[in-house]
């Protein structure tokens, strides 16, 4: 099921343990895991783009560019 979330302009994409959602030709996410309170997933992409959870970048710079140096990549 797809389903756009119209107040963020945000696809919002329902999946199962082990299938994907491709983005453009390089980017790969895979659900690993699916737990009570969280989901494992798994990323494959280029290893010359960021891939880093929001949380290690300060406010407001995963908008600007997640690849700036104020973030810390962890792979």
């Amino acid at each position: 099921m797809t389903v756009l979330h119209k107040e963020k302009g945000m696809l919002v994409l329902s999946r199962k343990m082990s299938e994907r959602i491709l983005i453009g030709d390089e980017i790969s996410i895979t659900i690993v895991r699916i737990g009570p309170n969280s989901v494992r997933i798994g990323v494959e992409a280029p290893r010359n783009m960021s891939v880093v959870r929001s949380e290690l970048c300060p406010l407001g710079s995963v908008q600007e560019e997640v690849a700036s140096d104020d973030c810390v990549p962890q792979r």
